[in-house]
Protein backbone atom coordinates (compact mmCIF):
# COMPACT_ATOMS: atom_id res chain seq x y z
CA UNK A 1 0.00 0.00 0.00
CA UNK A 2 1.24 3.45 -0.99
CA UNK A 3 1.49 6.81 0.73
CA UNK A 4 -2.01 7.50 0.09
CA UNK A 5 -2.93 4.24 1.71
CA UNK A 6 -1.18 4.77 4.69
CA UNK A 7 -2.15 8.34 5.41
CA UNK A 8 -5.93 6.99 4.90
CA UNK A 9 -5.64 4.71 7.79
CA UNK A 10 -4.46 6.98 10.10
CA UNK A 11 -6.98 9.77 9.30
CA UNK A 12 -10.19 7.82 9.56
CA UNK A 13 -8.50 5.13 11.40
CA UNK A 14 -9.08 1.94 9.56
CA UNK A 15 -7.44 -0.54 7.81
CA UNK A 16 -8.09 -0.09 3.86
CA UNK A 17 -6.81 -1.90 1.79
CA UNK A 18 -7.21 -1.72 -1.93
CA UNK A 19 -5.44 -2.74 -5.49
CA UNK A 20 -4.38 0.25 -7.41
CA UNK A 21 -6.88 -0.88 -10.41
CA UNK A 22 -9.85 -0.16 -8.17
CA UNK A 23 -12.19 2.28 -8.76
CA UNK A 24 -15.77 3.54 -6.75
CA UNK A 25 -18.62 4.73 -7.32
CA UNK A 26 -20.07 8.24 -6.39
CA UNK A 27 -22.01 6.21 -3.80
CA UNK A 28 -19.16 4.40 -2.29
CA UNK A 29 -17.10 7.29 -2.06
CA UNK A 30 -20.08 9.28 -0.10
CA UNK A 31 -20.19 6.46 2.44
CA UNK A 32 -16.35 6.20 2.70
CA UNK A 33 -16.19 9.84 3.46
CA UNK A 34 -19.30 10.74 5.51
CA UNK A 35 -21.05 13.10 3.26
CA UNK A 36 -23.81 12.67 0.90
CA UNK A 37 -23.35 11.53 -3.02
CA UNK A 38 -25.09 15.10 -4.01
CA UNK A 39 -21.99 16.80 -1.87
CA UNK A 40 -19.74 15.30 -3.91
CA UNK A 41 -21.30 15.85 -7.64
CA UNK A 42 -21.28 19.52 -6.24
CA UNK A 43 -18.04 19.62 -5.55
CA UNK A 44 -17.28 18.30 -8.97
CA UNK A 45 -19.39 20.52 -10.71
CA UNK A 46 -18.87 23.52 -8.73
CA UNK A 47 -14.78 23.33 -8.10
CA UNK A 48 -13.63 20.45 -10.12
CA UNK A 49 -12.67 18.26 -7.37
CA UNK A 50 -14.05 15.39 -8.91
CA UNK A 51 -13.02 11.60 -10.32
CA UNK A 52 -10.17 12.60 -13.15
CA UNK A 53 -10.45 9.56 -15.82
CA UNK A 54 -13.44 9.54 -18.34
CA UNK A 55 -14.51 6.07 -18.87
CA UNK A 56 -16.83 6.00 -22.17
CA UNK A 57 -20.56 4.41 -21.95
CA UNK A 58 -19.78 3.90 -17.86
CA UNK A 59 -20.58 6.46 -14.71
CA UNK A 60 -17.56 7.85 -13.65
CA UNK A 61 -15.95 6.02 -10.83
CA UNK A 62 -13.00 7.39 -7.99
CA UNK A 63 -9.88 6.04 -7.92
CA UNK A 64 -7.40 6.25 -4.76
CA UNK A 65 -6.03 9.44 -5.80
CA UNK A 66 -8.92 11.07 -6.47
CA UNK A 67 -10.85 9.93 -2.95
CA UNK A 68 -7.12 11.06 -1.30
CA UNK A 69 -8.09 14.56 -3.00
CA UNK A 70 -11.37 14.68 -1.75
CA UNK A 71 -9.87 13.59 2.18
CA UNK A 72 -7.49 16.95 1.74
CA UNK A 73 -10.20 19.16 1.23
CA UNK A 74 -12.22 17.53 4.29
CA UNK A 75 -8.92 18.37 6.01
CA UNK A 76 -8.95 21.56 4.63
CA UNK A 77 -12.66 22.52 5.73
CA UNK A 78 -12.15 21.24 9.08
CA UNK A 79 -9.50 23.70 9.74
CA UNK A 80 -12.16 25.79 8.90
CA UNK A 81 -11.72 26.81 5.09
CA UNK A 82 -14.50 27.37 2.84
CA UNK A 83 -15.01 25.02 0.22
CA UNK A 84 -13.68 26.79 -2.61
CA UNK A 85 -10.37 27.69 -0.70
CA UNK A 86 -10.86 23.87 0.55
CA UNK A 87 -10.83 22.55 -3.28
CA UNK A 88 -8.00 24.94 -4.77
CA UNK A 89 -5.78 23.60 -1.60
CA UNK A 90 -6.27 20.28 -2.98
CA UNK A 91 -5.84 20.13 -6.13
CA UNK A 92 -2.68 22.30 -5.35
CA UNK A 93 -1.36 19.28 -3.85
CA UNK A 94 0.18 16.37 -5.44
CA UNK A 95 0.41 14.57 -2.76
CA UNK A 96 -1.34 13.75 0.69
CA UNK A 97 -0.02 15.80 3.45
CA UNK A 98 0.14 14.33 7.10
CA UNK A 99 -2.89 16.51 9.22
CA UNK A 100 0.19 17.90 11.95
CA UNK A 101 2.65 18.93 8.63
CA UNK A 102 -0.99 21.63 8.02
CA UNK A 103 -1.01 24.08 10.64
CA UNK A 104 -4.70 25.37 12.15
CA UNK A 105 -6.13 28.19 11.26
CA UNK A 106 -4.87 30.98 13.60
CA UNK A 107 -7.23 31.26 17.42
CA UNK A 108 -8.60 27.86 16.60
CA UNK A 109 -7.64 24.27 16.86
CA UNK A 110 -7.73 21.59 14.33
CA UNK A 111 -10.46 19.56 14.99
CA UNK A 112 -8.96 16.69 12.80
CA UNK A 113 -6.13 16.84 15.10
CA UNK A 114 -8.61 16.42 17.87
CA UNK A 115 -10.67 13.65 16.57
CA UNK A 116 -7.29 11.84 15.09
CA UNK A 117 -7.53 9.26 17.73
CA UNK A 118 -11.48 8.77 17.15
CA UNK A 119 -13.56 6.47 15.32
CA UNK A 120 -14.18 6.60 11.68
CA UNK A 121 -17.94 7.27 12.50
CA UNK A 122 -16.47 10.86 14.48
CA UNK A 123 -14.41 11.86 11.77
CA UNK A 124 -17.32 10.81 9.03
CA UNK A 125 -19.74 13.25 10.97
CA UNK A 126 -17.28 16.09 12.09
CA UNK A 127 -16.10 16.30 8.04
CA UNK A 128 -19.82 16.39 7.27
CA UNK A 129 -20.41 19.10 9.72
CA UNK A 130 -17.51 21.02 8.38
CA UNK A 131 -19.13 20.86 5.01
CA UNK A 132 -22.66 21.67 6.60
CA UNK A 133 -23.91 18.83 4.56
CA UNK A 134 -27.50 18.06 6.32
CA UNK A 135 -28.09 15.27 4.88
CA UNK A 136 -24.86 13.42 5.48
CA UNK A 137 -24.96 14.55 8.87
CA UNK A 138 -28.66 13.16 9.80
CA UNK A 139 -27.94 9.76 7.71
CA UNK A 140 -24.81 9.36 9.97
CA UNK A 141 -26.34 9.91 12.94
CA UNK A 142 -29.76 7.62 11.53
CA UNK A 143 -27.55 4.64 10.71
CA UNK A 144 -25.33 4.88 14.14
CA UNK A 145 -28.13 4.89 16.22
CA UNK A 146 -29.55 1.69 14.45
CA UNK A 147 -26.01 -0.13 15.01
CA UNK A 148 -24.88 1.28 18.52
CA UNK A 149 -28.75 2.66 20.31
CA UNK A 150 -29.12 6.39 20.99
CA UNK A 151 -26.87 6.19 24.75
CA UNK A 152 -24.22 4.94 23.09
CA UNK A 153 -24.62 7.12 19.87
CA UNK A 154 -24.60 10.34 22.29
CA UNK A 155 -21.79 9.39 24.68
CA UNK A 156 -19.42 8.01 21.30
CA UNK A 157 -20.11 9.83 18.59
CA UNK A 158 -22.21 13.00 18.71
CA UNK A 159 -20.45 14.62 22.39
CA UNK A 160 -16.90 14.42 20.93
CA UNK A 161 -18.30 15.87 18.09
CA UNK A 162 -20.58 18.55 19.63
CA UNK A 163 -17.03 18.78 22.61
CA UNK A 164 -14.75 20.09 19.83
CA UNK A 165 -17.54 22.18 17.87
CA UNK A 166 -17.65 23.79 21.25
CA UNK A 167 -14.12 24.45 22.27
CA UNK A 168 -13.46 25.79 18.83
CA UNK A 169 -15.78 28.33 19.30
CA UNK A 170 -14.57 29.51 23.30
CA UNK A 171 -11.26 29.96 21.65
CA UNK A 172 -11.92 31.24 18.06
CA UNK A 173 -15.39 32.37 17.87
CA UNK A 174 -15.79 30.23 14.94
CA UNK A 175 -18.30 27.56 13.84
CA UNK A 176 -21.54 28.53 15.78
CA UNK A 177 -23.29 27.64 13.09
CA UNK A 178 -22.22 24.20 12.67
CA UNK A 179 -22.51 23.87 15.98
CA UNK A 180 -25.85 24.56 15.80
CA UNK A 181 -26.87 22.75 12.94
CA UNK A 182 -25.62 19.32 14.80
CA UNK A 183 -27.52 20.16 17.20
CA UNK A 184 -30.39 20.75 15.42
CA UNK A 185 -29.59 17.35 13.44
CA UNK A 186 -29.34 15.42 16.60
CA UNK A 187 -33.01 16.77 18.10
CA UNK A 188 -34.42 15.36 14.80
CA UNK A 189 -32.74 11.90 14.58
CA UNK A 190 -33.95 11.47 18.38
CA UNK A 191 -37.55 12.53 17.89
CA UNK A 192 -37.04 10.08 14.84
CA UNK A 193 -35.70 7.56 16.99
CA UNK A 194 -38.60 7.83 19.83
CA UNK A 195 -41.41 4.98 18.75
CA UNK A 196 -44.71 5.92 20.13
CA UNK A 197 -45.23 3.72 23.54
CA UNK A 198 -49.15 2.79 23.12
CA UNK A 199 -48.71 0.26 26.01
CA UNK A 200 -46.08 1.09 28.11
CA UNK A 201 -44.63 -1.03 30.89
CA UNK A 202 -44.92 1.56 33.23
CA UNK A 203 -48.55 2.33 34.39
CA UNK A 204 -47.51 5.83 35.73
CA UNK A 205 -45.25 7.87 33.32
CA UNK A 206 -42.08 9.22 34.02
CA UNK A 207 -41.46 12.39 34.17
CA UNK A 208 -38.58 13.99 32.18
CA UNK A 209 -37.33 18.25 32.64
CA UNK A 210 -34.98 20.86 32.87
CA UNK A 211 -34.06 22.72 36.34
CA UNK A 212 -35.97 26.15 36.00
CA UNK A 213 -33.53 28.43 33.14
CA UNK A 214 -31.48 25.61 31.87
CA UNK A 215 -32.22 25.27 28.36
CA UNK A 216 -29.78 22.70 27.44
CA UNK A 217 -32.39 20.01 26.88
CA UNK A 218 -30.82 17.73 24.35
CA UNK A 219 -29.82 15.08 26.57
CA UNK A 220 -33.36 14.31 27.56
CA UNK A 221 -34.34 13.77 24.03
CA UNK A 222 -31.97 11.02 24.00
CA UNK A 223 -32.80 9.59 27.32
CA UNK A 224 -36.46 9.73 26.70
CA UNK A 225 -35.25 7.92 23.38
CA UNK A 226 -34.11 4.97 25.36
CA UNK A 227 -36.78 4.53 27.21
CA UNK A 228 -38.95 4.76 24.37
CA UNK A 229 -37.10 1.82 22.95
CA UNK A 230 -37.30 -0.45 26.03
CA UNK A 231 -41.12 0.21 26.02
CA UNK A 232 -41.16 2.97 28.84
CA UNK A 233 -43.94 6.07 29.03
CA UNK A 234 -42.41 9.41 29.43
CA UNK A 235 -43.65 12.70 29.55
CA UNK A 236 -41.53 15.43 28.23
CA UNK A 237 -41.72 18.49 29.35
CA UNK A 238 -38.50 20.12 28.24
CA UNK A 239 -36.57 23.01 28.72
CA UNK A 240 -36.54 25.40 32.02
CA UNK A 241 -39.48 24.30 33.32
CA UNK A 242 -40.69 26.70 36.32
CA UNK A 243 -40.52 24.68 39.91
CA UNK A 244 -44.38 25.62 40.52
CA UNK A 245 -45.49 23.93 36.61
CA UNK A 246 -42.78 20.68 38.19
CA UNK A 247 -45.23 20.60 40.95
CA UNK A 248 -48.00 20.72 39.07
CA UNK A 249 -47.28 18.09 36.58
CA UNK A 250 -46.95 15.52 39.39
CA UNK A 251 -50.15 16.12 40.89
CA UNK A 252 -52.10 16.02 37.91
CA UNK A 253 -50.18 12.88 36.60
CA UNK A 254 -48.83 10.57 39.73
CA UNK A 255 -45.43 9.68 37.83
CA UNK A 256 -43.63 6.90 39.13
CA UNK A 257 -40.05 9.19 38.25
CA UNK A 258 -39.41 12.27 38.32
CA UNK A 259 -35.95 13.09 36.57
CA UNK A 260 -34.22 16.77 36.13
CA UNK A 261 -31.91 18.02 33.86
CA UNK A 262 -29.47 20.65 35.18
CA UNK A 263 -26.24 21.21 32.54
CA UNK A 264 -24.57 23.69 34.50
CA UNK A 265 -24.25 24.07 38.13
CA UNK A 266 -26.03 27.66 38.55
CA UNK A 267 -28.89 25.95 37.91
CA UNK A 268 -28.81 23.02 39.90
CA UNK A 269 -30.55 24.50 42.55
CA UNK A 270 -32.15 21.68 45.06
CA UNK A 271 -35.09 23.86 46.23
CA UNK A 272 -36.73 22.64 42.74
CA UNK A 273 -36.46 19.31 44.08
CA UNK A 274 -37.81 20.10 47.43
CA UNK A 275 -40.98 22.01 45.72
CA UNK A 276 -41.95 18.48 44.40
CA UNK A 277 -44.87 17.61 46.20
CA UNK A 278 -45.38 13.98 47.83
CA UNK A 279 -48.15 11.99 46.38
CA UNK A 280 -49.86 8.96 47.82
CA UNK A 281 -47.87 6.86 45.90
CA UNK A 282 -44.09 7.72 46.08
CA UNK A 283 -42.21 9.25 43.38
CA UNK A 284 -39.07 8.71 42.97
CA UNK A 285 -36.99 11.72 42.08
CA UNK A 286 -34.04 11.58 39.92
CA UNK A 287 -31.13 14.36 39.44
CA UNK A 288 -29.34 13.71 36.33
CA UNK A 289 -26.48 15.48 34.48
CA UNK A 290 -23.26 17.47 35.32
CA UNK A 291 -24.65 19.83 36.94
CA UNK A 292 -25.59 18.27 40.14
CA UNK A 293 -22.22 17.13 41.02
CA UNK A 294 -21.64 19.45 43.47
CA UNK A 295 -25.07 20.13 44.63
CA UNK A 296 -25.79 19.09 48.15
CA UNK A 297 -29.70 17.27 47.16
CA UNK A 298 -32.54 16.30 49.49
CA UNK A 299 -32.56 12.89 50.62
CA UNK A 300 -35.38 11.76 48.64
CA UNK A 301 -33.60 12.61 45.64
CA UNK A 302 -30.85 10.08 43.68
CA UNK A 303 -28.22 11.55 41.54
CA UNK A 304 -27.85 9.64 38.25
CA UNK A 305 -24.33 10.14 37.03
CA UNK A 306 -24.83 9.61 33.12
CA UNK A 307 -27.26 8.84 30.74
CA UNK A 308 -26.36 5.15 30.88
CA UNK A 309 -26.98 4.99 34.87
CA UNK A 310 -30.17 7.03 34.11
CA UNK A 311 -31.53 3.84 31.85
CA UNK A 312 -30.39 1.57 34.09
CA UNK A 313 -32.28 3.20 37.22
CA UNK A 314 -35.39 3.99 35.69
CA UNK A 315 -35.62 0.63 33.69
CA UNK A 316 -35.35 -1.14 37.60
CA UNK A 317 -37.68 1.43 39.21
CA UNK A 318 -40.26 0.27 35.97
CA UNK A 319 -39.42 -3.25 36.22
CA UNK A 320 -38.94 -5.93 33.98
CA UNK A 321 -40.81 -6.16 30.59
CA UNK A 322 -43.92 -8.30 30.65
CA UNK A 323 -43.50 -11.81 28.73
CA UNK A 324 -45.45 -12.16 25.95
CA UNK A 325 -48.14 -15.00 26.13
Amino acid sequence: MGDHGRVLDAVIGSAIRHDDEETLPVAAVARRLGVAPATLRTWDRRYGIGPRAHTTGRHRRYTQADIARLELMQQALLRGATPAEAASYALRSSEVVPPEVVAPREGGPSLLREFGTRSATVLGLSRAAMAMDTVAIQQLIADSIDALGVVAVWNDVLRPVLSALASRWEQSGECVEVEHLVHECTLTAMIGATPVVTAPRNPRPVLLCCAPDERHSLPLYVLRAALAREGIGTQMLGAALPASALAAAVRRTGPAAVAVWAQLPRYAQASVLDEVPRTRQRVRLFACGPGWYTTDLPDRVDRLEDLTDAVERIEALVGARTAMP
